[in-house]
Parts: structure tokens; sequence; C-alpha cells
């Protein structure tokens, strides 16, 4: 439950950023037409390119000094950057000063954030009874997709609650600020947390363990790096772009894009918990491949729907029926990912698979989407980041072994 309750702290803080993007490129980048909301995005993105440094240095900690004093860490960085973001003076007060300071504080959140995952998972999965690993993993993941939600939630009631020159002027500072009062809480959750029997158990067989060679590590990790891009594409697109692009593309106003957005992301949070005990039983790679083929099929034609004129119902039911595939990922990932490391480097290797594939195609997703969409002049091209991702990991996924029902090394 610290764990998990951690996740949602944390990655509130990271992902209400981009529920904000227009928001903060009027304020930091002098606009939201597509030259300022490509600069917005690009600052989201910063924030993932430390994530891998992060998901290294936090990693090893976690790995030699115990999964407690990383996740000690990373809950204090990320609620430090957020609550800055919130205190920062904009353009119009402190011209470019205010979009470097910006920038800075996406680099804290970040390798904070790329510490938090790896840190946070392997401690789920490692305390996971026999046969459970799958479930403990997708409710450690759901814990995620949950802070996704409290994030949209946030922005929703900011934005319903507020004029648009109120929200502009000073009320999209709240969801960052509350986000500052959330360390106590966090610190207060994790400072009594145990160590992990499979940790314990590495630490005291030290000298007996079979190091993994340079080669073998390099093989692992490009491996969760192809394995991460789909995962991380379907959740920075659907998600934290989404609300953004149905604003811009499918006619919907602010509020009811957040809307339609909260409500397919409370579907993800209860499923994925689902799919992780189904892993259990019938194995990852079924739902893992299932994904894969799912935005594979469907990435185009239901962008299409969309983007023709569908009513508020229609995009909710698409949104929906896309976060069901992210949650038989979601559920089945952290158990297969741990799976594939040994104890005594897990988070490490990792972490830094899983954060660089993050932080080049999720972290810079909406700029990518919004980059492509600029190039092809067609809103339609998300979908094909979308099916490429789904392509690539579809291959990395075939390659590996079923480990639903092995025992963690």
């Amino acid at each position: 439950m610290a764990a998990m309750i951690g996740n949602v702290l944390e990655y509130y803080d990271f992902i209400v950023y981009a529920f904000l993007a227009a928001t903060l490129a009027r304020n930091f980048f002098q606009g939201d037409k597509y030259g300022g909301l490509l600069a917005s995005f690009a600052a989201f993105g910063v924030g993932f390119l430390a994530r891998p440094v992060g998901g290294a240095i936090i990693g090893r900690i976690a790995d030699v000094h115990g999964r407690r004093a990383a996740l000690l860490i990373t809950i204090f960085g990320m609620a430090v950057g957020t609550a800055g973001i919130g205190l920062l003076p904009t353009y119009a007060t402190a011209g470019a000063l205010a979009p470097a300071l910006l920038v800075f504080l996406r680099l804290v959140q970040g390798l904070a954030a790329g510490g938090e995952w790896g840190s946070a998972t392997s401690f789920i999965v490692e305390s996971a009874p026999p046969g459970k690993r799958g479930f403990y993993g997708g409710m450690g993941q759901a814990s995620i997709a949950a802070s996704s939600l409290a994030s949209s939630v946030v922005a929703t009631i900011v934005s319903a609650s507020f004029t648009a020159d109120q929200l502009d002027a000073w009320a999209w500072r709240l969801p960052f600020l509350f986000g500052g009062i959330l360390l106590p809480i966090g610190l207060y959750m994790r400072r009594n947390i145990v160590e992990t029997p499979a940790f314990t158990q590495a630490q005291e067989n030290l000298e007996q363990v079979e190091r993994t060679s340079k080669s073998a590590a390099l093989g692992m990790m490009s491996k969760a790096f192809g394995f991460t891009i789909i995962w991380t594409v379907s959740y920075y697109v659907m998600l934290s772009y989404m609300p953004t692009f149905l604003g811009k593309y499918a006619g919907l106003s602010t509020t009811q894009a957040l809307m339609s957005n909260s409500i397919a992301l409370a579907v993800l949070v209860a499923a994925t918990p689902f799919f992780g005990a189904l892993s259990d039983r019938i194995g990852r790679k079924p739902l893992l491949i299932g994904c894969c083929v799912g935005f594979l099929l469907f990435s185009y034609v239901l962008f299409r729907v969309v983007l023709g004129g569908a009513s508020f119902g229609a995009i909710l039911a698409i949104q929906i029926f896309f976060n069901l595939f992210i949650a038989a990922f979601s559920g089945a990932g952290p158990s297969a990912l741990c799976e594939l490391f040994p104890t005594y480097g897990r988070t490490t290797l990792m972490s830094i698979g899983y954060s660089l594939s993050t932080a080049i195609f999720g972290g810079f997703a909406p700029f990518i989407s919004t980059w492509l969409i600029g190039v092809t002049g067609s809103p339609i091209a998300p979908a094909f980041y979308l099916t490429a991702a789904a392509i690539v990991s579809g291959i990395v996924i075939s390659t590996f072994r079923e480990t639903a029902r092995e025992r963690l090394r």
C-alpha cells in the first residue's frame, strides 16, 4: 500500500502538466497556437530526458541500499519539483527566465520519476505471494493510472470552476501547488516499509550470485526498451495528449475532454488488476501480444471515427475501448518485466531500459503527435504513431519466454 499510494502521489505530480499544456503554453511560451503548444509539449518531454539518469542513479541505490531508501528519495524530488512549478513567475513577469525555470523543474521531476517506477515495481512484485505477482504488479500499475485519474479530475474541477481568464491568470497554479502538500503524506507512508524477501535474500547471498555479463545485461535492457514502446506511447497518447487532441480537433470543450478522459481512466484503474490476475492464470504473453494487435488493428479506424464528428458518447466509448487494451498490457507488464531481470540488479537494469524507452517514445508522444499533425497536415497522424509502436513491441514480446510460473531469479 505504501508503494501504491506513493505511485499515486508521484505520478499525479508528473502527469498534471500534460493536462494543462495549453494553459502553460499561454503563460510560458506566448500562445497556444502550433508553435507555443509545441514548445509546451517539448518542456513536458524534457522531464523524460532525465528519467534514464534518475533510473540509473536511484535504481543503483535501490539495488545496493534497498528499495526503501530509493522510494523516500523519489517522493521528495517529485513533490518539490511540482510545487515549484506552481510558484513560478510567468513569461509576462520574468521573460525568458520563466520557461528556463520551468524546464529545470521538469528535469527535477524527471530524475525522481526515473527512479520511482523501477523501485516501486520491484518492491511490489518482490513482495507478492507465490502465484500472484501479476495481480500485485497490476495493482501497482493501477495506482499509476489512478494518479492519471486524479490529475484529470483535478484539472476538470479547476477548468469547470474558473473562467478561462481566471485559469490563465492564476487558477492553473492550484493543481501544482496541491502536489506540494502530498510530500508529508508520502514520506509518512514510506518511512516504515521493510525490504522485500527477495532483496534480503539476494543481499545475504551476494558472494554466491552468478554475475550477469555486460552483453547479457545490455540484451535484457534492450528487451525492456522494446517491450515498453507500445506501453508508453499508448499511455501518453491516449491519456496525457488526448484531452488536448479532443479539444483541438474533435470539437469538445476543455471540460468535456477532461471529463471523458477521467471516465475512461476510471475504467483503466478498475480493469488493470483484473488483467494482472488473469496473467497469473493464462500467462503474460497472451495479454501483451493482444494489446499490440489491438492497437495495430483499431488505431486508424477509431481515430477516423473521432475526427468524423463523433458525439461525446461515441468518443467516450472509443477511449474506454482503447483503455482496456492498455489495462491488459499494464496488468501483465510489471511482473513480466521484473521476471526478466535478476534480483540483485533488477531495479537498475529495468529502470534504465524502461526509462530510456519512456523518455524517447512516451515523454515526447504529445510533441511527436503535434509535430506529425503539423508535418502531414492531418490530425489522423497520431494513429500511425500508435500503429508503428505496436508493431515494434509486438515483435520484441514475441521473443520473450513465458515466465508467469517461474520463480524470481
